[in-house]
């Protein structure tokens, strides 16, 4: 029985059986200052998940989905392309980066390696064999393009093989340099098991085109038994810790403390506050704290699903963390990163 305990102890608070099991305000979200919504959607269409980079003159370009209010993101969205003088906008509409008539693009994510951009991104396929969620790349010299797509897109994918971890979905991709100088891919997977959990999986290669290899440990964050999800990784490597912002899309937060919310009563989506994981060696994962609050929180309006967190890094540090809103008329809003 005691031994009973003590598993159960493990799995619901990540120690072992002692210890306060809230779970705490890390001070990356302690050092959040909230700014302003950004990005307002042209007429028809709805923006979402805002992925932000700086140029060499200083200007700030974001990526981010397009979707028709008539249409549906898994077959209608394109990757857009806006600039800036600041962070808080106005915005100025530079391109339609990736947009076609048999894939859909969603969910960008921007870094750069050396003098190439890098853009990982959902890629869904429009014929029956592609319609499964999976994993895009491409680069460019310049963000104002012109952008190569990878010739092995999508280079992460379903594997479809019964029991692993990515069998029936890889999407929602984070693309980091390591402490080695080697790429990873950090993205969420969903396997064949039932009920269908998103969890988090890792890709390695090292050369940006791949091969891209799946981690072993896969997945490497899961609340599967607890039938919970999370999504929407954001993972970093700064001053030599690992660390990966997550949307807690099922209320893993309460589940961790010990309060799990029956299934049939969680509010799908990001309605509470995210969470943020550390590592050192970007494989085992800390115990999570809160990374970032809602919406209701920072601006006192009524709750909407806060999603997608991105940073916007300047000089090697993080400045702004951007956040797509559900409840907005614009892709989402910026808090600004204060001596963090």
């Amino acid at each position: 029985m005691i031994r009973v305990i003590l598993l159960i102890g493990i799995l619901l608070f990540g120690v072992s059986g002692s210890g306060d099991p809230k779970i705490k305000e890390s001070s990356f979200c302690k050092s959040l200052e909230p700014c302003n919504y950004i990005l307002k959607a042209e007429k028809g269409w709805w923006n979402w998940g805002m992925a932000p980079i700086y140029d060499e003159e200083g200007r700030i370009h974001v990526f981010m989905s397009s979707i028709p209010k008539s249409g549906r993101w898994n077959t209608d969205s394109k990757i857009v392309h806006f600039v800036a003088d600041s962070p808080e906008g106005p915005y100025v509409f530079v391109d339609t980066t990736f947009r076609s008539d048999t894939a859909t693009y969603h969910n960008p994510q921007i870094s750069k390696v050396g003098d190439t951009y890098v853009l990982v991104f959902l890629w869904r396929g429009k014929s029956s064999e592609g319609l499964q969620q999976s994993i895009g790349i491409a680069t460019a010299k310049s963000l104002n393009g012109p952008w190569k797509e990878s010739p092995n897109n999508p280079i992460i994918k379903p594997s479809f093989v019964p029991g692993s971890p990515n069998a029936r979905h890889a999407s929602n991709p984070s693309f980091l340099v390591d402490e080695d100088g080697k790429f990873r891919i950090y993205y969420k997977s969903i396997s064949d098991r039932q009920p269908a959990c998103r969890t988090i999986s890792l890709a390695t290669a090292d050369d940006i085109e791949g091969p891209w290899v799946n981690h072993p440990e896969n997945p490497l964050i899961s609340y599967e038994h607890l039938k919970l999800d999370i999504e929407d990784p954001y993972a970093f490597y700064y001053k030599g810790t690992y660390y990966m912002i997550v949307e807690d899309r099922m209320a893993v937060k309460d589940a961790l403390e010990g309060n799990q919310v029956p299934l049939e009563m969680i509010k799908r989506g990001g309605n509470r506050p995210g969470l943020i994981y550390k590592s050192k060696d970007g494989i085992k994962w800390d115990r999570p704290e809160i990374g970032y609050q809602t919406n209701s929180f920072y601006f006192n309006e009524d709750l909407s699903r806060t999603e997608r967190p991105h940073i916007l890094w300047k000089d090697g540090k993080p400045e702004y963390l951007f956040l797509a809103n559900h409840g907005s008329e614009e892709a989402g809003f910026i808090l600004k990163i204060k001596d963090w």
